[in-house]
């Protein structure tokens, strides 16, 4: 059972929270969050709901990039004073992808305590579940909206010796899977969509097969692309055997092994024989 509240000592408590299922959040964010004094929030009425499911009735400010500079020499005078603050994001770990890094700094310039209550982060989750390579990973957030910019990121990332991880809205999917594809090549990657939700869903290919499956089903929800080094293009069975299941559903075994070749890069004749094998199997 989790204890109403405890005793914190005072500082700033950088909270993580769910990102998608509320069962995810900790015991000990629970009772932090419980017994602070303060909660700062990129939404009030995003984190309203996770507190109405806790019964957390701590009071709530709004702090996020648009009052940031107005609001924090006032947070910061609160800590000095000997406030116990969490700060939370709308989903999972502040300060990844999230207002909050300036704060963190400013708090701890001022010799004020700074604690990590860590939790879901929406970027491991992702990467904890697509298979990739990730014994070094790189994570770089939301691409620029713009054409030019992005491809420039793209560059700049297209030699770093590591899984990439980017988050994307899914209107623009599509287009960033193919400005990687123009960037990094023939590479494989992994879009993992609602992590923890009711439609959680991953789906592996190529990048200009992702590209042309996202162009042509645009999708909704929250997204993570996961994007294999340089140098680990391996493929796994259980993938591309899922990936001829879902496609000889609408194809000729031929062209299945076809679609399976050029999104999964393996031979005609490999997949062509995967493919007889999945149909007989079913």
């Amino acid at each position: 059972m989790i204890e109403p509240t405890i005793e914190l000592k005072p500082g700033l408590y950088v909270t993580a929270t769910p990102i998608g299922n509320l069962g995810d959040i900790t015991y000990r964010a629970v009772k932090a969050l419980k017994s602070a004094d303060l909660i700062l929030c990129e939404d009030t009425r995003q984190s309203a709901k996770l507190c109405a499911a806790y019964g957390i009735e701590t009071p709530l400010a709004p702090y996020h990039d648009h009052n940031a500079a107005r609001v924090r020499p006032g947070v910061i005078k609160k800590l000095q004073g000997g406030a116990r603050i969490c700060l939370v994001s709308d989903a999972g770990t502040p300060l990844i992808a999230d207002p909050g890094y300036k704060l963190v700094r400013e708090a701890r310039d001022a010799g004020i305590d700074v604690f990590p209550l860590p939790g879901p982060s929406a970027a491991l989750a992702a990467l904890a579940a697509a298979g990739a390579p990730s014994d070094r990973f790189f994570f770089a957030g939301f691409p620029p909206p713009k054409q030019a910019a992005r491809a420039k990121l793209f560059e700049a990332l297209k030699a770093v010796d590591a899984a990439l991880i980017f988050y994307e809205t899914a209107p623009r999917l599509a287009a960033s899977l193919e400005a990687m594809e123009a960037a990094f090549g023939a590479r494989r990657a992994v879009v993992a969509r609602e992590l923890t939700k009711l439609h959680e869903t991953f789906r592996e290919g190529s990048l200009d097969a992702l590209a042309g499956r996202y162009r042509a089903a645009p999708t909704r929800g929250e997204i993570v692309i996961i994007v294999y080094p340089p140098a680990a293009q391996a493929v796994s069975p259980t993938a591309l055997d899922d990936f001829l299941a879902e496609a000889l559903t609408e194809m000729t075994v031929k062209d299945a092994a076809g679609a399976a070749a050029e999104a999964f890069g393996v031979k005609r004749g490999e997949a062509y024989a995967r493919a007889l094998d999945v149909k007989k199997r079913s």
